[in-house]
């Protein structure tokens, strides 16, 4: 399964000095000679720190390839080819019209690691994504079934759970207490060359693709692959404190750039997974930003800090606790925010029904607002969450959409529910149903809600095909959905 990747054209702005060329530093003859003997053991004292030879050895039998199988169409791979090439040209936009399926096999593969004596492990959630059978392969080429526990999409966390006991478990590190320039360690099965360590340093922290996710990434030098979605990155005490998850590339292959989720935001998914097969998470209903220098001048502040609020959605936790548009948020919860990641960092490891409280400033003047977190609408079970009957398995999760995704998708002033999740063996999904589809009419009934798509279902006949209107990515379109 090949690692989530952020292309170089979409994802970065690259500053107009990056593109000068290297800065050229003139050292004088009588500085090269006068290097010190000092200054040469501490340059041998970091390349001794970084080996990490004895480590490979130590925590390789706790690796384990991951192999994913997965059914799919001769088409649909063809036409997934086909549109990414069409997409370079003509944008995320374009619809590529459905083909007849038939049915194939697809084999694909990533990296898990054991966090439990008894058998569980963590991987991608796109490693096991829409997957039919999982298995692992160990270091000693035992091959285990697995089961998928759980997933999370946001977080791109996913739990594995395989029969036995005595595993390796690997000890959990902190990974708040990672410094940038600090030495850590990948191991994984790069292109299926199982197995293989590479090894850098902690390029930065907190990096966040709000759009993508929700977690802040480890970024690292460390040389990431298709094949190393899933692995744990090491620190130097052999201490799990990341999970790798995608590259920045323009290429598809490593280019310098690799981003890990931090094991502390991992462990509560896997403990949310474990316990509840789900993940919920608290919801403020704030659209922040960062603060540049010419906006730290211009309401006044030191220097560039803080989180300021673009868009407060209505009736939301937010708007209920007085905060607007407008307001900066200096500190949450007595923690300093000096980055709109720092924020929403701190949100996403909260729970909901927590209480908050942030100190801000609004036209020049400093204050305080309280309130209290919910569930985000992304969580909220929506009248029963699957809803179908004993005789149509549809396979579909559902909730109504919020007033903000209301006036996102509005089209023809249209109205809908949104697909939050598509069982792979359904019916919705061999008739071509997405995950973040917009339902508007099903079987020639408007629906507004989930309650009337649940009507709908008990009206449907025991064979034959039916339709949906659906929007998808802004675009309407509709498809046949084949009762069977």
């Amino acid at each position: 399964m090949p690692i989530n990747m952020l292309t170089a054209q979409s994802k970065f702005y690259v500053p107009h000095w990056l593109k000068r060329s290297a800065l050229v530093l003139a050292v004088s003859t009588s500085m090269v000679t006068g290097v010190t003997a000092t200054a040469m053991a501490s340059a041998q004292a970091v390349v001794t720190t970084a080996d990490f030879s004895d480590l490979v050895q130590q925590v390789t039998p706790a690796v384990a390839r991951v192999n994913v199988t997965k059914t799919v169409s001769e088409a649909e791979l063809a036409q997934a080819q086909t549109a990414e090439l069409l997409r370079q040209f003509f944008g995320d936009r374009l619809r590529i019209p459905d083909q007849a399926a038939t049915p194939a096999i697809e084999h694909a593969y990533g990296t898990a690691f054991f966090v439990t004596a008894d058998g569980y492990m963590l991987t991608n959630h796109h490693v096991v994504e829409g997957a039919d059978k999982i298995t692992v392969t160990l270091n000693d080429r035992t091959e285990l079934d697995a089961t998928l526990v759980g997933s999370d999409e946001r977080s791109d966390v996913a739990v594995l759970k395989v029969s036995g006991n005595q595993f390796p478990a690997l000890p959990i590190g902190d990974s708040n207490a990672l410094k940038v320039g600090e030495p850590v360690l990948a191991i994984g099965s790069p292109f299926g060359f199982d197995y293989s360590a590479s090894a850098g340093i902690v390029s930065a922290k907190s990096r966040s693709f709000s759009r993508d996710t929700s977690v802040p990434f480890i970024q690292t030098d460390v040389a990431l692959n298709p094949g190393n979605s899933g692995g744990p990155l090491f620190n130097q005490r052999g201490e799990v404190i990341g999970i790798n998850s995608r590259i920045f590339s323009g290429t598809g292959g490593y280019m310098g750039l690799s981003f890990s989720i931090p094991i502390d935001a991992a462990m509560d998914i896997y403990e949310q997974l474990k316990t509840d097969g789900e993940v919920v998470r608290a919801y403020l209903g704030i659209y922040p930003q960062d603060i540049d220098r010419n906006l730290a001048e211009a309401y006044n502040l030191d220097r560039p800090q803080g989180a300021l609020l673009t868009r407060v959605s209505p009736d939301s936790p937010a708007q209920k606790a007085g905060l607007k548009p407008g307001d900066i948020i200096l500190q949450y919860n007595e923690v300093q925010i000096m980055r709109a990641s720092d924020l929403l960092n701190l949100l996403n490891r909260a729970k909901p029904s927590d209480s908050f409280r942030a100190q801000i400033q609004r036209n020049g003047k400093q204050m305080t607002i309280s309130g209290k977190l919910t569930y985000a609408p992304n969580d909220v079970r929506a009248q029963g969450g699957d809803q179908q009957n004993d005789e149509v398995q549809l396979g579909l999760r559902l909730r109504n959409l919020t007033a903000d995704e209301q006036a996102e998708i509005a089209v023809d002033n249209k109205t809908g529910i949104l697909v939050t999740t598509v069982d792979p063996t359904g019916l919705a999904a061999r008739s071509g149903l997405l995950a973040g589809d917009v339902i508007t009419n099903f079987h020639q009934k408007p629906i507004k809600k989930v309650t009337d798509f649940s009507s709908a279902i008990s009206s449907l006949p025991k064979k034959g095909v039916v339709t949906i209107e659906i929007i998808r990515q802004g675009i309407p379109a509709i498809i046949g959905l084949r009762i069977e």
